[in-house]
């Protein structure tokens, strides 16, 4: 277990603290190099790893300095604000509900909830606690409206991952049991790099990613009641590796990225895919080119496509996760995509991009 220093040292917290199914039809070809996104002016320089996308219309993001960014016109316009009280916070998860609705949690231990876009933040949860780390939050069925139920992911104190609980949207929070937190191995954790270590789909299906000198996904299926781990065939050797992000096209199919995020351009173990719910992962064919910090698998396209970034570029597959395409060479921290197929990347010094809309293949 690294020191309480050492946990708190920025050099390793950028990760540290973190902290496909077949060919459809026949294989479709990747495009050459091009680019992927389309930059947005966010009206901010904050280091942005916050990412949630709601609609074609709706997406917001937060990061460094207590910021939090939101558009309501599909990124013609971004309105930058610093949440009250959070200036000398990291916000590195957030999850919307819509244009006025988002809870965003600090890696410092607090949680806050905005229902009228942002004009007001309530804080809705605090623990003073240093050994408390937040690295992602999420909801079940967030794409509604009425989504109630939700998880914040947290560094592991005592050797289980904390972990915080809401029935109510996020109004308010409380510490899930001890016995229900999954256990950790010494030292491991969750990395606070793109807020998707955490991820959760339908009523009660959810996927931890950690490293750390390990690379494991832990898998609930019963709303966070209990949870068991799958060795992951990513980069596991060091205190900066392991994995990074998740995303997920239903209960079975999903795709893990990450590596090393001291060596970038380290492409070796850095994607997996799994076919049967995260029970056991298999190293993609073709990696991406570096290590990624975030992955989604684009709406609309049968889960063959699939769009991961990193510090050094914007990787894309058609087959799933199995293999990977340069496709840009700008660096993301986050990427996100809304049931519609509208999807938005966020990265350092502001940076905010949306997805070309003609590069989605669907089947």
């Amino acid at each position: 277990m690294p020191t309480r220093a050492a946990r708190r040292s920025p050099s390793i917290r950028y990760g540290l603290r973190r902290k496909v199914y077949g060919l459809v039809g026949v294989l479709l070809l990747a495009p050459p190099l091009h680019a992927q996104w389309i930059p947005q002016q966010s009206n901010t320089t904050a280091s942005l790893r916050g990412l949630s996308v709601v609609s074609a219309r709706v997406a917001w993001a937060s990061g460094s300095g207590g910021t939090v960014i939101h558009t309501v016109d599909g990124g013609a316009t971004w309105i930058a604000d610093t949440v009250p009280g959070a200036s000398k916070f990291d916000l590195r998860a957030i999850a919307a509900f819509d244009a006025n609705t988002a809870i965003v949690a600090a890696t410092a231990g607090r949680v806050w909830r905005t229902e009228n876009g942002g004009k007001r933040w309530t804080l809705v949860y605090e623990n003073a606690d240093s050994a408390v780390f937040l690295d992602a939050i999420g909801f079940w069925d967030a794409e509604r409206a009425s989504a109630r139920r939700g998880l914040v992911l947290g560094d592991p104190i005592n050797g289980r991952f904390f972990i915080l609980s809401s029935d109510d949207g996020g109004r308010s929070w409380r510490e899930a049991p001890s016995e229900s937190r999954p256990a950790a191995r010494q030292g491991e954790g969750a990395f606070a790099a793109s807020g998707s270590s955490l991820v959760m789909r339908g009523a009660a299906h959810a996927w931890i990613g950690t490293g750390v000198n390990v690379a494991r996904v832990l898998r609930t299926i019963d709303a966070g009641k209990t949870w068991t781990a799958a060795a992951a065939p990513l980069a596991d050797a060091t205190q900066s590796s392991g994995v990074f992000a998740l995303s997920f096209a239903d209960a079975a199919r999903g795709v893990a990225v990450g590596g090393a995020y001291d060596q970038p351009i380290q492409r070796e173990r850095s994607a997996a895919v799994t076919t049967d719910g995260g029970f056991t992962w298999t190293a993609a064919t073709a990696m991406p080119n570096g290590f990624r910090s975030g992955v989604a698998i684009v709406p609309l396209t049968n889960g063959a496509m699939v769009v991961a970034v990193g510090t050094n570029g914007t990787d894309v597959s058609y087959d799933g996760g199995r293999s990977w395409t340069l496709a840009d060479t700008v660096g993301y921290h986050a990427v996100r995509f809304a049931a519609d197929g509208s999807g938005w990347a966020s990265g350092g010094r502001g940076r905010v991009a949306r997805f070309a809309r003609d590069s989605i293949k669907r089947p």
